[in-house]
């Protein structure tokens, strides 16, 4: 990032193959749209360029990246004021915490108990399972893209994790 703010746009390039994967995946886990996901990433690497004199170095290029796409998707969200959506068995998976039914049918069932239990968390808790689940990313990461301390990333993940067990596991989502 430091030769793309020197100029040397030609290594925007590199930085897209690195990370355009792990952006749409945060993007496609908040929205569960396909094509607005790829819009997204664009309109973060739009960003990077935009605003390449921000990067001081100081913290890790992928916290201030997860910045830049946390703004990105507010931003979406305020002009579509579209309903979240999530890939719920993927979800399912990811989260653990139990084991789903093998059986199809109740596989499926159960990802649309999830779905609709994860539809019922605030963004704030959406937000922290889909970055320390899905983006695998530490607390302390998380904390500085969210600009909050670090304990309360783990109070968040650790309430988010038991609102979503307590509206899946109740007549809330069922």
């Amino acid at each position: 990032m430091f030769r793309v703010k020197a100029g040397d746009l030609d290594k925007m390039g590199l930085l897209f193959e690195r990370y355009n994967r792990p952006l749409y995946a945060f993007f496609y886990h908040m929205t569960h749209k396909r094509d607005n996901s790829e819009d997204l990433v664009q309109n973060v690497f739009y960003r990077m360029l935009k605003y390449r004199h921000t990067f001081t170095g100081e913290g890790e290029f992928r916290t201030w990246m997860f910045h830049l796409a946390r703004n990105v998707l507010n931003d979406a969200a305020r002009q579509h004021k579209s309903a979240n959506h999530y890939d719920v068995t993927e979800m399912a998976d990811k989260l653990g915490g139990g084991t789903l039914a093998d059986e199809g049918y109740e596989r499926q069932q159960d990802a649309d108990f999830l779905h609709k239990a994860m539809a019922g968390l605030s963004d704030d808790y959406r937000e922290v399972l889909v970055l320390s689940r899905f983006q695998e990313m530490k607390y302390d990461e998380i904390a500085k893209v969210l600009n909050i301390n670090e304990g309360t990333v783990k109070v968040r993940v650790h309430r988010a994790l038991g609102e979503l067990k307590k509206k899946f596991f109740t007549n809330e989502s069922r």
